[in-house]
């Protein structure tokens, strides 16, 4: 356990030399203050481009809280998505084609505390990013139009940190698999693509998908009820992270012991 902590804090030090606990937290704040200013400042905006014809009124109904801070839950799924993607698809990739990888696991280092090691790290970084980044929406939505409970607020926070979670195993997954980063992440962005698409198409037939908990936290947030498939998507996103790094540890110790 000792061996494997340590691992975890040569991680986390990892990513202060690479500024990724500057970064990663930053992005997620401009993304989670972005659409409840939007939305309360948007009549100002449209009037301040002009180009309208004398007279015209712009009446544009005004959102609840919680349809704000849904609609701030979107913002991640497609730039936050990315961030995850781009600044985890060199975790492994990375340092298997550097060496590094190979110095580290000539000591006394198993496979297991290795590959889970990196994505411990890696997952606390996630975590507190979109922590930090939705909590800035609850907080400004809060200002500006009304206060959501903070009960709600954390269980769409945990619905879809698990959506996040899915994402960051999926690039530890392919970054363990393939011994080019660029190539892990396109990867890892197409497979969530397609994911989300056919989930999203299908939605009726697979409700029991992983993708469908970023509808669920919202509609959780909207209705203040959470939809009857939301546990067994979410038992099966758990499924999914243990088989995807299980996978990961056998098929990085084969190429390791392939190399080797």
């Amino acid at each position: 356990m000792s061996q494997w902590l340590t691992l975890v804090q040569k991680e986390i030090l990892e990513m202060w030399r690479n500024y990724k606990w500057i970064w990663v937290p930053i992005t997620f704040i401009l993304l989670g203050v972005t659409e409840p200013l939007t939305s309360y400042y948007l009549p100002q905006i449209l009037d301040s481009l002009g180009g309208l014809p004398d007279g015209t009124k712009i009446e544009i109904p005004i959102p609840s809280a919680q349809e704000v801070l849904a609609a701030g839950l979107g913002q991640y799924s497609t730039i936050g998505v990315l961030i995850i993607v781009l600044s985890t698809m060199g975790l492994i990739a990375g340092e298997r084609k550097s060496g590094v990888a190979a110095m580290i696991l000539v000591k006394p280092v198993s496979y297991l505390s290795y590959v889970t090691a990196k994505w411990a790290g890696s997952l606390l970084l996630v975590w507190l990013s979109f922590f930090i980044g939705y909590f800035a929406t609850w907080y400004y939505t809060g200002q500006l139009f009304e206060w959501v409970p903070i009960g709600e607020f954390f269980l769409s926070y945990l619905l879809y940190g698990l959506w996040l979670t899915v994402i960051l195993t999926i690039t530890v997954f392919f970054s363990s698999s393939l011994i080019t980063p660029g190539m892990a992440g396109f990867s890892s962005l197409a497979l969530v693509l397609i994911l989300s698409i056919v989930s999203g198409t299908l939605s009726h037939l697979l409700e029991w998908s992983p993708a469908q908990l970023t509808s669920y936290a919202s509609v959780g947030l909207v209705t203040g009820e959470l939809p009857e498939h939301t546990l067994p998507a979410s038992l099966l996103a758990a499924a999914i992270i243990m088989t995807l790094l299980w996978l990961s540890v056998i098929i990085f110790k084969k190429k390791e012991l392939a190399t080797t």
